[in-house]
């Protein structure tokens, strides 16, 4: 049974960004140190637009070779003209409103995405598959997340949009690790307490 993991940035507060979903504040913190972790340990999270920028196109995958976000967190992509932004991973996107994927390598899932979602950790891989985000689908597949990446970045919204749009449940997880970068962000993993 393959892992689905959400890796997700967020506040002090726990929340993923503004109330509009706006999560620009966190780009300053992505510095060379903390860079360079993104790239050697988690390279298939980087987005397939910014990895040609940089050269780095062909770094392989280590973790993920599935991805599954929101329509709000694909529409970021479209609005850039981009419509693969993870070329490198096969690319679900969770859609009632979206009917026709704009691109092959994109599958849009119109409904039952716990069902689908199913279906792809029951397959044989060796790698796990990439929860993007955002809040409603996270909120949506909650139950199904084996272990949580949470990238916190040293600031304090006070309100917007939390990590998982769901109602009140208590869900223990068991902390992996913990990693603090110079630049304020600290990098923890759990695992779902099953």
């Amino acid at each position: 049974m393959r892992k689905l993991t959400y890796f997700i940035a967020c506040s002090i507060d726990g929340f993923i960004g503004g109330p509009d979903g706006d999560a620009s504040f966190m780009v300053p913190f992505v510095d060379e140190e903390f860079f360079e972790f993104l790239k050697s340990e988690y390279p298939e999270t980087l987005p397939t637009p910014g990895r040609r920028h940089l050269g780095i196109d062909d770094l392989p995958n280590k973790r993920f070779d599935t991805i599954v976000q929101g329509r709000r967190s694909y529409d970021l992509a479209l609005k850039e003209g981009v419509t693969s932004p993870y070329a490198h991973l096969r690319e679900y996107v969770a859609s009632g409103t979206l009917t026709e994927s704009p691109d092959p390598n994109v599958e849009i899932i119109p409904a039952d995405l716990v069902g689908r979602v199913r279906e792809l950790k029951a397959e044989d891989s060796a790698f796990g598959i990439y929860l993007c985000g955002g809040s409603v689908v996270a909120g949506e597949l909650f139950d199904e997340v084996d272990e949580l990446v949470i990238k916190t970045y040293p600031v304090v919204l006070g309100t917007g949009m939390p990590m998982f749009g769901t109602g009140f449940q208590v869900s223990e997880f068991v902390q992996e690790s913990v990693r603090a970068f110079g630049n304020g962000v600290v990098v923890r993993t759990y695992s779902r307490k099953r």
